[in-house]
């Protein structure tokens, strides 16, 4: 039994069509926020703000780096903390 291609060509444009048109119907995604601008070695950094934690958790009041202006500052991070590895 032979089957023709041309009679299947109709259903599988269909069935190539059907994602793309899901794909269209979602709303779009917000734009991503542009990337902030690296500092340089000797740039003095942007402020920020970080919760301190110790091992029985996180702290009440957190800190700015704008709080040890004019101070030698390390930041240790401690990245495999309360994980298994």
């Amino acid at each position: 039994m032979r089957l023709r291609m041309r009679s299947f060509t109709p259903a599988v444009a269909a069935l190539l069509t059907l994602p793309a048109l899901a794909r269209t119907q979602q709303p779009a995604a917000p734009p991503a926020p542009p990337p902030l601008p690296i500092p340089a070695v000797g740039d003095m950094a942007p402020d920020f703000a970080i919760h301190g934690a110790t091992r029985f958790g996180l702290l009440r009041d957190g800190g700015k780096l704008s709080d040890y202006r004019g101070q030698t500052v390390v930041l240790w991070l401690f990245f495999k903390a309360r994980t298994k590895g």
